[in-house]
C-alpha cells in the first residue's frame, strides 16, 4: 500500500472511531487530509485518531497515532495565521526554544502535523496542585522555569524573527492598541451596560496608547502568553499558540502570564515573580526597574481590557458561558490595579469606567447559571452536633467561633441573635470578630476561586458556637454577604438552631 494515499481501511477505521453527531462532508474531508499527510510523513498507517476539545480559537486539533509514532494534527482555514505559526515554530525550534517541531504541512497550508507535547498545561497543573496544597512553592518554581525562558525568547531568539509573516500586524503598535481598546469598549462596556462618555473615553484611549508606545518595544511579543499556552512535558516547559506574535514591549507577555485571570496568582507571588523575571532579563540587557514597572502597570491594564473584550465577545455575544465565568477573576485583578496605580498620566474617564466595572455586583454574578457553584453556609450549636452535608461531598469548612467574646453572656443580648443590630455592634466593637472573619474570607475565597475554575457545584461552610445564636449567626450572615458581592455563586444560608 502507498502510505501517501488514504487507504480504504483507514477511512473505515476513521469513520468507526468518530462517534460525533452531525459530522458533515467538510469535516470528513479535513480528517482525511490530516490522516493522509500524517501517513505520508511517518510512512505508517494510522491506528488511532482522537478529536481534541475545542479551545478559544477556531483551529481544530486531533491526536493521531500509528505503530511507532504519535503527533497532533491541526486544521485552520486562515492560511496567513498558519504561515505565521509555522514560520515562528521553525525559527524558535532552530534556536533551541522548546516549541513543537513541525513535521509536515499540506500544499495549501491549511493542515499540518506537529509534535505532540502532551495534554498537561501549566493551568491544569496549577489547578490540580492548588486544590491539594494551595499556591505552593512547587507551583512558584514552575512559574520561575517559565520566566527563565521568556527573556530568551523575547530578546535573544526574537532577534532573527521574520516579522514580515506576522498576522494581522507586524507590531503591537498604536493601531493594534486602539483595536484592543475599542474591542473592550464595544464588546464589554456596551454589552455589560456600563455608562461612559464616548468622546472622553476616546481621548483617554489616545493618551493611554501614546503612553504605552513610549516603552521600549523592539522585542518579540507572544501576544497570548498565558498558562493554557504553556505545556509541561518531559520535565520542561514548552510553548504553543504564538501565531499572533509580533514586535512589542517586554511588559505585555509578562502581564499576560502574571495577571492571567483564572490562574489567580496571589499578589505577593506576583511581586516575587516580577522581580525574578527582571533578574533573568538583566542577564541579556540593562533594565531600569522603576521605569519597567511603571510601564508594566500600563501593559497589565491593556491586557486586562483586551481579555475582558474577549470575555464579552465570547460570552455576551456568542453566549459561551465559560468565558463569562472568567469575568469575576478579571474584576479582582482590575481592583488591585486601581488600588496600586503608578501610571504617570491622567486618564479620568477610563478610570471612572474601571471603578464602575470593579464595583459592579451585576458583573460578578453574570456567569451564574443553574449549574453554578452553590455555597451552603450554616450556623449551629456544638451542643447539638455537627451539621450534615446535604450535597454528599463530605467537604468544606467548620469554623469554631467559641473563642470570640460572647454577647450571649450578657442579659441585654440573651434573647437576640447575630442578625440583630445591637449584637452586630457588640461583636464588631467589643470582640475579635473582624480578625476572625478576615481569616475566614481568605480561606473560603481560595476554595471558591478554585471550585469555580474546576466547575465544582457544592461547598459547605459551617460556623459553630455554644448556642448557635449569636457569634455563629453573625459569621454566617457576614460570609454570605461577602460571597454574594464578590463571586458569581449561589449562596444558601441556614441557621440550624434558629430555623428549625
Amino acid at each position: 500500500m502507498d502510505c501517501c494515499v488514504l487507504s480504504k481501511y483507514s477511512v473505515a477505521f476513521l469513520l468507526s472511531l468518530f462517534a460525533i453527531k452531525n459530522t458533515n462532508a467538510l469535516d470528513l474531508k479535513i480528517k482525511e487530509e490530516l490522516i493522509r499527510i500524517y501517513e505520508g510523513h511517518f510512512q505508517e498507517e494510522m491506528t488511532a485518531f482522537e478529536v481534541l476539545p475545542a479551545s478559544g480559537s477556531y483551529r481544530e486539533y486531533c491526536r493521531i497515532k500509528s505503530e511507532n509514532h504519535q503527533a497532533l494534527g491541526a486544521y485552520n482555514a486562515d492560511v496567513r495565521e498558519n504561515k505565521a505559526f509555522l514560520e515562528f515554530s521553525r525559527h524558535f525550534f532552530s534556536e533551541g526554544i522548546s516549541v513543537p517541531e513541525i513535521y509536515t504541512v499540506n500544499h495549501d497550508s491549511t493542515c499540518y502535523i506537529l509534535e505532540d507535547l502532551g495534554s498537561l498545561t501549566l493551568f491544569d497543573y496549577l489547578v490540580r496542585t492548588r486544590e491539594l496544597e494551595g499556591f505552593s512553592e512547587k507551583v512558584t518554581q514552575v512559574y520561575k522555569k517559565v520566566l527563565q525562558e521568556l527573556p530568551k525568547i523575547q530578546v535573544v531568539a526574537g532577534k532573527g524573527i521574520n516579522y514580515d509573516v506576522c498576522y494581522p500586524r507586524a507590531a503591537f503598535d498604536k493601531q493594534s492598541m486602539m483595536w484592543d481598546l475599542n474591542y473592550f469598549k464595544y464588546y464589554f462596556l456596551k454589552l455589560a451596560k456600563i455608562p461612559f462618555d464616548e468622546q472622553a473615553l476616546e481621548d483617554d484611549f489616545q493618551n493611554f496608547s501614546n503612553f504605552l508606545l513610549d516603552a521600549e518595544n523592539d522585542f518579540f511579543m507572544f501576544r497570548d502568553f498565558q498558562s493554557r499556552n504553556i505545556m509541561l512535558h518531559d520535565n520542561k516547559v514548552s510553548f504553543i499558540d504564538y501565531q499572533g506574535g509580533r514586535k512589542g514591549a517586554l511588559q505585555y507577555d509578562l502581564a499576560s502570564l502574571l495577571f492571567d485571570a483564572k490562574a489567580d496568582i496571589p499578589q505577593p507571588v506576583r511581586n516575587e515573580l516580577l522581580d525574578f523575571y527582571l533578574d533573568e532579563l538583566e542577564k541579556y540587557k540593562e533594565v531600569d526597574r522603576s521605569k519597567f514597572k511603571m510601564y508594566f502597570t500600563g501593559y497589565v491594564l491593556i491586557r486586562i481590557l483586551q481579555a475582558m473584550g474577549a470575555y464579552g465577545f465570547r460570552g455576551f455575544y456568542e453566549k459561551k458561558e465559560h468565558f463569562l465565568k472568567s469575568i469575576p477573576f478579571a474584576l479582582d485583578n482590575l481592583k488591585y490595579l486601581l488600588e496600586n496605580n503608578n501610571i504617570t498620566i491622567e486618564l479620568p474617564e477610563l478610570f471612572n469606567v474601571l471603578d464602575a466595572i470593579s464595583e459592579s455586583i451585576y458583573l460578578r454574578k453574570i456567569g451564574m447559571q443553574d449549574g453554578a457553584l452553590t455555597v451552603r453556609i450554616t450556623s449551629f450549636s456544638y451542643k447539638k452536633g455537627l451539621p450534615e452535608d446535604p450535597s454528599g461531598n463530605g467537604g468544606g469548612y467548620i469554623f469554631d467561633c467559641r473563642a470570640i467574646h460572647n454577647p450571649g453572656r450578657y442579659e441585654d443580648y440573651k434573647e437576640l441573635t447575630g442578625k440583630d443590630q445591637s449584637v452586630i455592634d457588640f461583636l464588631e466593637k467589643k470582640s475579635e470578630i473582624g480578625v476572625f472573619m478576615a481569616n475566614v474570607f481568605g480561606l473560603v475565597d481560595q476554595s471558591v476561586k478554585t471550585y469555580l475554575s474546576r466547575g465544582f457545584s457544592n461547598l459547605c461552610v459551617n460556623f459553630g458556637c455554644t448556642g448557635g445564636q449569636h457569634r455563629s449567626v453573625y459569621a454566617a450572615e457576614n460570609l454570605a454577604k461577602h460571597l454574594k458581592e464578590k463571586f458569581p455563586v449561589n449562596v444558601e444560608v441556614t441557621h440550624r438552631e434558629q430555623d428549625f
